[in-house]
């Protein structure tokens, strides 16, 4: 199966898979090295990585793009990418679509965000209106139709931020009409209770997503709890950035005192950063033995 039709088999699975979020080929690696199913590059995440700049649409398409190349190239779990906006019209949203396919994601997602985007969980969300947002969709899926005369396959995560500006019942009303268009997966982004949570998962047909970010306005409910009110997925945008980030800073700041606590032994980093896989691999090949 390729990874689009892998995805589809998760989707298809009565669970709620915890989806850690990568930003980089380095943190997918790991995610898949430690058995999880799927990953999903964080916008939010992968701006801060790449370009040490908040998720406020400073990113462009091809930087974007790029990183979620290098992602999927790292990992053999199928990669949910963020499309941001779309990065344009209609039209910009096939081009975005068939670029994220041919880099090799399993998934791409499409949100109603007013250009610029913003993180969900900030201030500053507007979202356009509905005819543009349901022209995105439209443009995704009809994208996602052209790709498989080529042999393609991608499935489209469709977002709506429209809770923040006008309500619950509005965004409801957007994903639902999302599914109409196409849309493989739901996500009504930052509900601020179980209860909207549950109304999500009541009110809309398909697979839906959980976004969870600690200290944001989701509710951080148990994995277990997640998947008896409905998810198909759970996804933790900032878990590891956050880690990455809190390490760093506290191994800076023992550096000065001559320490440098809770570091990974240099023979598992090496492991897995793939080391060892080259040189077994390089032996087959006596140009390429030295090292």
């Amino acid at each position: 199966m390729n990874k689009a039709d892998r995805l589809r088999a998760l989707l298809a699975q009565d669970t709620c898979h915890l989806m850690p979020c990568c930003f980089d080929a380095l943190s997918g690696k790991l995610i898949a090295q430690e058995g999880y199913a799927l990953t999903f590059m964080s916008g939010f995440a992968a701006s801060a990585s790449r370009i040490g700049a908040p998720d406020l649409g400073l990113m462009s398409y091809a930087e974007v793009l790029d990183q979620a190349r290098n992602i999927a190239e790292a990992v053999d779990i199928p990669l949910i990418a963020d499309g941001d906006t779309g990065y344009g019209n209609a039209m910009n949203v096939r081009r975005t679509v068939r670029g994220f396919a041919r880099a090799g994601c399993a998934a791409v997602m499409i949100e109603d965000q007013l250009a610029p985007k913003r993180c969900g969980h900030t201030p500053g969300k507007a979202v356009v209106p509905r005819d543009e947002a349901f022209d995105r969709i439209r443009a995704a899926a009809d994208a996602r139709a052209a790709l498989r005369d080529e042999g393609l396959d991608i499935l489209i995560l469709a977002r709506t931020d429209a809770r923040h500006e006008h309500g619950l019942d509005e965004a409801i009303a957007r994903a639902a009409r999302f599914a109409e268009l196409g849309a493989d997966i739901l996500f009504v982004e930052a509900p601020r209770s179980e209860e909207e949570m549950r109304r999500i998962c009541a009110e809309l047909p398909g697979p839906k997503m959980a976004n969870i970010v600690e200290g944001g306005q989701t509710p951080d409910l148990p994995l277990a709890t997640l998947r008896e009110i409905g998810f198909s997925i759970a996804a933790y945008p900032l878990s590891l950035m956050a880690a990455a980030m809190q390490a760093m800073v506290t191994t800076l700041r023992a550096m000065r005192e001559d320490r440098r606590p809770g570091l990974m032994d240099f023979a598992e980093l090496r492991r897995r950063v793939g080391f060892d896989d080259y040189y077994r691999i390089s032996e087959a090949y006596a140009s390429s033995r030295r090292g």
